[in-house]
């Protein structure tokens, strides 16, 4: 009995020598119960560092570009990715001649904020035959880089418009559309959106639809005289909640809130967003979730930068999962998030 024991541990003890001689030296520590190096972090860490992102917004003075830039931030900079930041502040020539210099200084990644599909269309084709890795951030241009990371803006203006549609059953069936600038593409798909779900309702007639161009004032104005012209409008489908506080304004000064829905969309911040809802100025905000957008945009680039190779040959787009805020919502934590703390 003790010499079959004696042959039973011999034979384990040779096939442990036999296993761990066919392993790797890592695969042997950890065999043995010991830590072992993870083998890619140091061509992560060293890919990374030292290399350079440009960032140009349509403007930096907002919710969307601010806690985009936060987001970038929190995930590039400990990597030691250096981000570099051009404010055009809404002047589309200031944007292109940013860009235009940019492509001179070759970062890495340029990541752009389209003011209108053909303004920077040419030069993000440039930047790319450069070598220069282009990430476009919710609105396109006409040419399509290697990746767009934002919303899906049919997707937006078909779910804003059945909640409209909805909410005007059994009323006028008079409905509103407050555009943002007709050349942008963020606006031009978001008509799409509306337009599927109108073809779809021949019950609902638009009275009106006109663009604001982003502008919240101009909204204002748009919103006064249609409700002027049509006090029983039921409803209004409006682009972007940053602009759409001009709308719900002029809604509150008629006396219509509540009376008429007012769905829009936006980034989700607390301020921009859920605080609005919660106050009865919007009905439904749809979030594109800026916080996600910035991930999104942040792991592509990491991606992009451990891939060097022929810039633009491969393509692609993230879009964002909506977030609908109602007054259901808006109150939860977590439902928006706060500039300062992404």
């Amino acid at each position: 009995m003790t010499s079959n024991r004696l042959s039973i541990r011999s034979a384990a003890a040779l096939a442990t020598v036999t296993l761990l001689a066919g392993l790797t030296a890592g695969q042997a520590a950890w065999a043995q119960g010991k830590g072992i190096d993870e083998p890619f972090r140091d061509a992560y860490r060293k890919t990374l560092a030292g290399k350079t992102v440009a960032y140009v917004p349509v403007a930096l003075g907002f919710d969307l570009a601010q806690g985009w830039l936060e987001g970038l931030k929190k995930e590039l900079e400990p990597l030691g990715v250096k981000i570099v930041v051009r404010d055009p502040n809404w002047n589309t020539n200031a944007g292109a001649q940013a860009v235009t210099t940019l492509i001179s200084e070759k970062p890495d990644v340029i990541v752009v904020h389209n003011p209108d599909v053909q303004t920077y269309a040419k030069l993000l084709q440039k930047a790319e035959a450069q070598g220069i890795q282009v990430v476009q951030i919710n609105m396109r241009s006409s040419y399509p880089s290697v990746v767009y990371v934002g919303a899906d803006w049919v997707e937006v203006g078909e779910k804003a418009t059945n909640a409209v549609a909805a909410a005007c059953k059994g009323k006028s069936n008079k409905i509103a559309i407050v555009q943002g600038a007709l050349s942008a593409a963020a606006s031009a798909y978001t008509l799409k959106g509306v337009e599927n779900v109108l073809a779809k309702n021949p019950d609902i007639k638009v009275v009106s639809s006109q663009a604001a161009d982003w502008d919240a004032a101009k909204a204002k104005g748009i919103t006064q005289t249609v409700l002027k012209q049509h006090p029983d409008l039921c409803g209004i489908g409006g682009f972007w909640d940053g602009m759409d506080s001009g709308t719900a304004a002029a809604i509150k000064e008629a006396g219509l809130t509540g009376k008429v829905f007012l769905a829009t969309s936006g980034g989700g911040e607390q301020k921009g967003a859920c605080d609005q809802v919660k106050s009865g100025a919007f009905d439904l905000d749809l979030s594109y979730d800026v916080p996600t957008q910035a991930s999104n945009m942040a792991a592509s680039i990491k991606w992009l930068l451990q891939n060097p190779g022929k810039t633009g040959t491969a393509k692609g787009s993230i879009y964002t999962t909506l977030i609908p805020i109602t007054k259901t919502n808006a109150g939860t934590e977590g439902t928006c998030w706060k500039l300062g703390k992404t």
